[in-house]
C-alpha cells in the first residue's frame, strides 16, 4: 500500500479538499480497494462540502438562485 493513499494519509488531506478532489478519491477508491472505513469518511466529507456549497447557492445574497446546485 503506498503511504500517500493509506486512511490516515488520507484523512489528512481531506480538509484540503475540493469538491471536485473529493469526489475524484471517492471514485478511485471505488474503483480500487474499496475500504469501507475511506469510503465512508470520503462520502461524509464530500457530502459536507456539497451541502455546503447548495447551501450558499439557495441563500444567494443576491437573491438569484442557480438551479445547477
Amino acid at each position: 500500500m503506498n503511504s500517500d493513499n493509506s486512511y490516515r494519509a488520507i484523512v489528512r488531506r481531506m480538509p484540503l479538499m475540493d469538491e471536485k478532489a473529493l469526489r475524484a478519491a471517492l471514485v478511485e477508491e471505488l474503483d480500487g480497494e474499496r475500504r469501507m472505513m475511506v469510503l465512508e469518511r470520503l462520502h461524509q466529507r464530500y457530502c459536507k462540502v456539497r451541502a455546503e456549497r447548495e447551501r450558499l447557492a439557495i441563500f444567494n445574497p443576491n437573491g438569484e438562485l442557480p438551479h445547477d446546485f
